[in-house]
């Protein structure tokens, strides 16, 4: 639930993510190279989003990397690669690209994909 309060902060002020240093989580390798990408990437974006309203302290840049991170290596198990490339261009194209949000709204669409309307 915190998650998705902050998620609505983002929306709210605005924040902008460069997706150009976006690592994409589909069909991601392992190398040393790779994974320091990632922890750049979620770096970032984790100091520009919490700087931008004003929650930047030590302690929610680590929980919320560390979430990040976590969400990352979740979206690399992922089948549905379809969809999943569908919700990060969605999410990415607005200035939401991290993987806490790619991960949650990837479950939500695939749950209404599962879902159809009863009367």
């Amino acid at each position: 639930m915190k998650a998705f309060v902050l998620l609505i902060a983002f929306v709210i002020t605005g924040s902008i993510v460069y997706s150009q240093e976006f690592v994409s989580p589909i069909n991601f390798e392992e190398t040393e190279k790779n994974k320091k990408a990632v922890i750049d990437f979620i770096k970032k974006q984790v100091k520009d989003d919490y700087s931008a309203i004003g929650m930047d302290d030590p302690a929610t840049l680590r929980m919320m990397e560390q979430e990040n991170l976590d969400a990352f290596k979740e979206l690399t198990k992922i089948t549905n690669t379809k969809l999943l490339k569908e919700v990060i261009k969605d999410y990415c194209d607005i200035g939401m690209c991290n993987y806490s949000t790619i991960l949650m709204m990837y479950k939500e669409q695939e749950k209404a994909s599962k879902k159809e309307l009863k009367w």
